[in-house]
């Protein structure tokens, strides 16, 4: 870290800073009251890197990293959501332009969190089809736990309808299932098609 600029660390640490604050906005469209912030669905995430098995051949550490940055752009962009009518090519435009931005304050650091973001964006290794599943799994997880919360059965159906069949990884998959089946009885045979 000698070599950093502590003035110019301090601006990546602004951006940084800022997502503790953000919204995570799918919420706020959900109706759903004390959500989580943008910072706090990655840390979730990246907690839930240290779930892989001892004898996974993904690389935890690269999944854990690629956690803990995927969200990063939306410090300068927001989270984007389909409500907002931007392609998802102009979605992507926006982000990368928004990571060239914050890591260039950093050098070699800033470098390593770029690729590590192209890396999860292109979802082609192992371990970015891996995060990507713990991705949409904390979404699921979360408007579960908001529907308990709030005693609203079905009203994060939509999540749960626009994900199916969208995980990759057995495990995730298992877990999906176990959150699918915990809303069951808060649902007390409600039509779940909705």
């Amino acid at each position: 870290m000698d070599s950093l600029n502590p003035a110019e660390v301090l601006k990546f640490l602004k951006f940084v800073n800022d997502l503790k604050h953000l919204p995570r906005r799918g919420w706020i469209f959900s109706k759903i009251q004390n959500h989580e912030s943008i910072s706090g669905h990655m840390y979730a995430m990246a907690l839930m890197t240290f779930l892989l098995a001892n004898d996974s051949k993904l690389d935890r550490l690269k999944c854990l990293q690629l956690a803990v940055v995927h969200d990063l752009a939306e410090s300068i962009v927001g989270d984007i959501t389909p409500c907002d009518g931007i392609s998802v090519a102009e979605k992507h435009i926006r982000e990368d332009v928004a990571m060239k931005t914050i890591t260039s304050h950093i050098g070699a650091a800033g470098l390593l969190i770029y690729n590590l973001y192209k890396e999860y964006e292109a979802k082609e290794t192992p371990e970015a089809k891996f995060v990507k599943d713990l991705d949409r799994f904390d979404l699921l997880f979360t408007a579960a736990e908001y529907e308990k919360r709030d005693n609203t059965p079905l009203k994060c159906q939509e999540y749960f309808n626009n994900l199916q069949g969208k995980f990759e990884d057995p495990f995730i998959k298992k877990l999906v299932a176990l959150v699918e089946e915990g809303r069951k009885p808060l649902c007390n045979g409600a039509d779940t098609k909705k």
